[in-house]
């Protein structure tokens, strides 16, 4: 069950990756490991957010001519809801399917928080989320924090932002890195949105559809970029967000269509149990299985069945979970018409060769699974998120990317277009090479924190690592069991493995390396934020 130790030649690596500040630490954390066990993280280094003291970013030595580049997110779309994978036999995405046809599906994609904010923060930053400090939806944005466009203003690129921010706080204000702004207040609307273009407040009447209005922007301000100047366009879509609102053309086409539910519906299926449990015979109270069932299941997620965010209370009783899903599938045409037309516009103006486009979702989203819906835990289909990127002159058609990718690593493989090294502070690295199908030194783990909202009380702070083959999740705060899956031999989460003897050594050698983690990158504290107003989960509404 013991991991191999890393050789020299993967530990080299590892260092290679790290900001030079940070080198000393981690050698003095393979003193103590003797070979810290295979770390290759493509960047584990990094402290607190930095203020770089350059925009200035060398170039790479075999830099060609940059690259335009188009990067398309979503919101709370999951890995696995596109045509191609089968998991939705109804759902049609046959532009996510084109994405994927003529170029990588990199179907092991993370995030390293399953939350709007602090993704989209770890996107532009190429940073975790306790570095760039944006922890959640609240966290205000520290000043000087540098996004990754700015660099790429410097190195002579027209940038330009369509769509929602939802990082820092509610305005719809230009941020730094864009030589065009369009976007809109908080979660904005799907129809009938208002813009801030520029400075600018414009309002669209008419049922005018918030994904089709951004698509037809991105595409006009493409249209207007001169030749020879290299352009990036970050296209940040609504959808798919609750309240799901399908464009009209699309409401109603799934009305008739069964959810399929999940193998884990019913692991756990409530259960916590009862007070006392002290065994009159014995005079000892219950543990392990003994009290938390065979399965092992955290009485957190056995509660949260019944929540904002569980299958049986889904947003407070609205409406059945199961018609949110067909909501949801039905907001996910749009989406994909979105990305065909952007699609369509780059072979229109012969700019489809040269041009990298990447797709992804900004996290996971739960539909059922453990008796959840929702994000910010640790379980796949949360954490996991779709990610499809195309440049026919690197990759060819039909390429399947098994490697692990994250949100971090965005902005690195952005530079590498753009023939710029990536900033030291950054812990990502650039998955091109993945793409051209070179061999190329890659982690062989993730890390992943997640921090107790006021608002959702139902989950808890928590941070996991995951392997190929297991995931540690470990629960901070609360009075619960963690967690220990063999993904390998159990894909669904079902069995959890925490209190097998046989997993121990593995047990502890992951909790050593996630504590390494959080140690070397500044990530031991944890958040704490004023209470500001009444709390809105259903057991203590209207209550501080």
């Amino acid at each position: 069950m013991n991991y191999k130790l890393a050789t020299m030649d993967s530990l080299f690596t590892y260092f290679v990756y790290l900001p030079q500040n940070s080198v000393l630490m981690k050698i003095h954390h393979l003193k103590y490991l003797g070979l810290l066990p295979a770390l290759v993280s493509c960047g584990q280094g990094g402290g607190k957010a930095t203020h770089p003291q350059s925009l200035n970013l060398p170039k790479l030595p075999d830099a060609g001519k940059p690259r335009n580049v188009v990067f398309i997110l979503s919101d709370d779309h999951r890995y696995d809801f596109m045509g191609f994978t089968g998991r939705v036999p109804f759902l049609e995405t046959p532009n996510m399917d084109r994405l994927a046809r003529e170029g990588a599906y990199l179907r092991n994609a993370f995030v390293t928080t399953s939350l709007s904010s602090p993704s989209r923060a770890s996107i532009l930053t190429g940073m975790f989320s306790h570095q760039h400090t944006v922890v959640d939806n609240s966290a205000p944005v520290p000043e000087g924090l540098t996004f990754f466009p700015q660099y790429l203003q410097k190195a002579g690129y027209q940038t330009a932002f369509f769509g929602k921010w939802h990082m820092g706080h509610d305005t719809d204000e230009p941020r730094p890195g864009f030589n065009h702004w369009e976007s809109f207040r908080g979660q904005g609307v799907y129809y009938n949105p208002t813009l801030n273009i520029n400075g600018e407040q414009v309002a669209y009447k008419d049922s005018t559809y918030i994904t089709d209005l951004l698509t037809e922007h991105a595409i006009d301000w493409m249209k207007q970029q001169k030749d020879g100047q290299p352009f990036f366009v970050y296209l940040s879509h609504k959808a798919v967000h609750d309240d799901f609102s399908p464009a009209k053309r699309h409401a109603g086409c799934y009305a008739n269509e069964t959810v399929p539910l999940p193998e884990s519906f019913h692991t756990p299926h409530y259960g916590i149990k009862g007070l006392p449990t002290i065994d009159p015979k014995t005079g000892k109270a219950a543990s392990g299985a003994d009290y938390y069932g065979d399965g092992m299941r955290p009485d957190w997620v056995k509660a949260q069945r019944e929540s904002w965010h569980g299958v049986d209370y889904a947003y407070h009783g609205r409406e059945p979970w199961e018609s949110n899903v067909i909501r949801y599938c039905e907001t996910l045409r749009g989406l994909d018409e979105s990305i065909g037309a952007v699609l369509e516009y780059l072979e229109e103006a012969g700019l489809a060769e040269s041009t990298l486009v990447i797709y992804m979702g900004d996290n996971g989203f739960a539909w059922g699974e453990h008796g959840l819906i929702d994000k910010r835990q640790f379980y796949e289909e949360s954490v996991r998120v779709p990610m499809l990127a195309r440049c026919p002159e690197l990759c060819t058609g039909g390429t399947v990317i098994e490697q692990m990718v994250q949100n971090i690593d965005i902005a690195p493989t952005i530079f590498e277009m753009a023939g710029l090294q990536k900033p030291e502070h950054m812990s990502g690295a650039s998955f091109i090479p993945l793409m051209e199908g070179k061999q190329t030194p890659w982690r062989n783990r993730i890390f992943y924190e997640y921090y107790w909202e006021y608002d959702f009380p139902q989950t808890p702070t928590m941070h996991g690592v995951r392997t190929d083959q297991y995931k540690l999740i470990r629960y901070h705060g609360i009075w619960d069991t963690n967690e220990f899956f063999d993904l390998k031999n159990d894909p669904y989460e079902n069995n959890n493995l925490i209190a097998v003897p046989e997993h121990q050594e593995t047990i502890r050698q992951l909790t050593a390396e996630l504590y390494d983690w959080l140690e070397t990158t500044e990530g031991m504290s944890i958040p704490l934020k004023r209470t500001v107003r009444t709390h809105g989960d259903h057991r203590n509404q209207g209550k501080y």
